[in-house]
């Protein structure tokens, strides 16, 4: 009974809202191997965290390095840095040690591996083809990448500018959002709402954000098709960095100021 109870409150730290790979194939991964260590002192969330890094790091090198046993273990390793991504903010919320250096540290180190990873695999590309248009297109995707992310984060800071109350509102809103979302399946659900949950979560492939690609980089490294990942990395990271660009921007224009509380996936 204890280990169930034990499992469960793991379960419980699994963000409700995940991204599509994550959701579910690295989280639930994270809550089962944190079912096993997250009792270990020694081990705390921000050297998960670091861990997480060196790994994608390591993955990065092989990429480089180039082979077809060296794409294998990369994939490998890029699976198992998302894992422990996912592993250092539930062994967080379990122990109740959530911390605002470690939800940075988390977050700078997630941006990080993104440029690097495709970094790597750009240069790959390149010595496979001898042409720089894989360069290209992975610069495109990576700056346009980034533009989602800055819009995100833009549009909070001009908010708090104007209206010193928009964080607790925008939090508020977050809550009520994930709180009536909740988890419709997972532990104690029958297998029907799992199967109909996990259908509905495919949905989430076509937002293409960060686990969209943590599955396409390690697919395109075991397949060796670099080159058409890249295309889609780029024109997809194009296309939502410009809608998301448009849409915060014609909310904050026209003063939609419910519409402006509201997360928005970046």
């Amino acid at each position: 009974m204890a280990e169930a109870s034990k499992l469960g409150r793991l379960w419980a730290t699994k963000n409700p809202d995940d991204e599509w790979w994550s959701s579910f194939v690295t989280a639930p991964i994270a809550i089962l191997i944190n079912w096993v260590v997250v009792d270990w002192r020694w081990l705390s969330p921000n050297r998960i965290t670091f861990l997480s890094l060196l790994t994608g790091i390591a993955a990065c090198a092989l990429i480089v390095r180039g082979g077809g046993m060296n794409f294998l273990v990369a994939a490998a390793l890029i699976q198992f840095s998302h894992i422990l991504d996912c592993m250092d903010g539930q062994m967080a919320k379990y122990r109740g040690e959530t911390s605002r250096f470690g939800d940075y540290f988390d977050k700078v180190t997630d941006q990080l591996q993104v440029f690097l990873w495709f970094a790597a695999v750009a240069y790959a590309a390149y010595c496979q083809t001898g042409g720089v248009t894989p360069v290209f297109l992975a610069f495109v995707g990576v700056a346009f990448y980034s533009l989602r992310v800055y819009v995100k984060y833009v549009t909070i800071f001009i908010q708090v500018r104007h209206d010193r109350d928009y964080l607790q509102k925008s939090s508020e809103e977050a809550t009520a959002i994930q709180t009536g979302v909740g988890l419709k399946a997972g532990l104690g659900a029958g297998w029907r709402a799992n199967l109909v949950w996990f259908l509905m979560e495919q949905r989430k492939f076509f937002l293409f954000n960060e686990t969209v690609f943590v599955f396409l980089l390690s697919a395109a490294l075991l397949t060796g098709q670099l080159v058409p990942m890249l295309w889609l990395f780029a024109v997809s990271q194009v296309y939502f960095g410009l809608v998301r660009s448009w849409q915060r921007g014609r909310q904050i224009h026209l003063n939609q100021q419910a519409a402006l509380l509201k997360p928005m996936e970046k």
